[in-house]
């Protein structure tokens, strides 16, 4: 139980794990800027260490006559202080005021120089903004009111307590929000993948199922979506060969028909038959060749579409008819060309045979290719431009028995075309005709 436990990876446990290291990345950036950049910083006097340092200089000095002092002092000035003695605190140049120390509070420094002496130190913040003098400072006053000035011009620059606590909520966001961006680079990985896949399964019915990844809640939804796709594709395959068996068998049947009507007597009778028979023969054809192609589909590249409307074009030229064509010369599309070939000609067909002067006009936004079959013919009643892609229907008024067609044409461009993420639509013209759009993702 406790592997399985650890094996499963909800998704409230990734959210929990990001804010952990959002946090402790947080508390790394600003141990590395307190350890690297301490320099930077202004601690208080008394974490710096001078107030030690000063105690076994000031007994020196102290000790000495008064004229000896200065150039004793001068002679303690080294690289990491600086120290000044004069008689009155007015030489010294120091501002107003400073923190006194108490003793109590102080680390052995009146223990070492005596509980009754006046001490004060400065911090840079003690000194006027922006004033060079800004440093770290201790005056002491020595038993005979003379004063000593111990300075450390090294930690006289740095960053002030607010520009610190800037940086560091600076690093904290900085922290969280990278942590953020890459745990959240993690989650929408897999649901980038299952959205692109199911938009895939739109437009081909054949696609793989989706590999499974991410958090316990998306590997759910996508074995749940990999299970759908699986029994759709199933439902189709066995849809699809039991109307090609059917369509098949009806074959033998017509045969027969056939061949019995050759010796009937009735020859008014025996031609009526036998047009039946034809018509219902070039059905099961139409339909045979349509499942057909369902079951070998056609794969996808890369092509001019433009290029291929042109070819189309001239096929129709070498029989004299006459299409106009508007769009770009060169247009490289991904798709399936035999098959948006089928396309484009059944409708040219279409707009030859139930209407005059065909034309095709290509463009591109970007996000999707329109390919507009249009014409000046009658057009289709309102009624029926979504019934007109119902297998096997035919307008009355414009089709029959004579032209050949059984009604899959437009049924079978359909779904040629929404097997490419795309859609095929039927309107009327404002000026007379009808338009079909044809528009394709790019």
């Amino acid at each position: 139980m406790i592997r399985r436990f650890l094996r499963r990876d909800p998704l409230s446990r990734r959210i929990a794990l990001t804010i952990v290291a959002a946090m402790l990345a947080s508390l790394a950036l600003n141990f590395l800027f307190v350890e690297v950049a301490g320099t930077w910083a202004r601690p208080p006097i008394e974490r710096t260490g001078l107030l030690e340092q000063i105690a076994a200089t000031v007994k020196v000095i102290e000790a000495a006559p008064a004229p000896l002092r200065a150039q004793l002092a001068h002679a303690a000035t080294g690289p990491t202080q600086e120290v000044t003695w004069s008689a009155h605190r007015d030489e010294l140049g120091l501002p107003a005021g400073g923190t006194q120390l108490i003793a109590n509070k102080t680390s052995g420094l009146h223990q070492l120089l005596g509980d009754e002496r006046d001490i004060r130190v400065f911090n840079p913040a003690d000194w006027p903004s922006g004033s060079p003098l800004g440093r770290y400072a201790a005056l002491i006053q020595l038993p005979d009111a003379s004063w000593l000035l111990f300075s450390s011009p090294e930690r006289s620059w740095g960053l002030d307590i607010g520009t610190r606590i800037a940086i560091i909520i600076a690093l904290g966001l900085i922290a969280t929000v990278l942590v953020a961006w890459l745990a959240t680079q993690q989650l929408a990985k897999p649901l980038q993948r299952f959205a692109s896949a199911a938009r895939r399964f739109g437009g081909d019915l054949r696609a793989p199922p989706i590999k499974v990844e991410g958090p316990d809640e998306i590997r759910q939804a996508i074995i749940a979506f990999n299970t759908m796709q699986a029994q759709i594709q199933h439902y189709i395959s066995e849809r699809t060969h039991m109307l090609a068996s059917i369509s098949h068998d009806l074959r033998a049947p017509l045969t027969r028909m056939r061949l019995r009507s050759e010796f009937m007597e009735d020859f008014d009778h025996q031609g009526k038959l036998i047009r039946d028979i034809e018509e219902m023969q070039s059905m099961i054809n139409a339909a045979l060749a349509f499942f057909r192609e369902d079951t070998q589909p056609e794969q996808s590249t890369a092509f001019d579409l433009s290029e291929l409307l042109q070819t189309i074009i001239d096929d129709y030229r070498d029989q004299h008819i006459a299409i106009d064509f508007h769009g770009p010369a060169h247009l490289v599309y991904e798709g399936r060309p035999l098959g948006i070939k089928r396309v484009i000609v059944n409708l040219l067909e279409n707009a030859e045979k139930y209407a005059q002067q065909p034309a095709i006009a290509l463009s591109s936004d970007g996000y999707s290719v329109c390919i507009d079959v249009s014409d000046n013919g009658p057009g289709i009643p309102e009624a029926s431009l979504q019934r007109v892609f119902d297998p096997f229907f035919r307008l009355e008024t414009s089709r029959n028995r004579e032209t050949g067609g059984v009604g899959l044409g437009l049924s079978a461009a359909r779904a040629i075309v929404r097997e490419q993420g795309g859609e095929l639509a039927l309107s009327n013209r404002s000026g007379g005709g009808l338009l079909a759009r044809v528009e394709l993702p790019l």
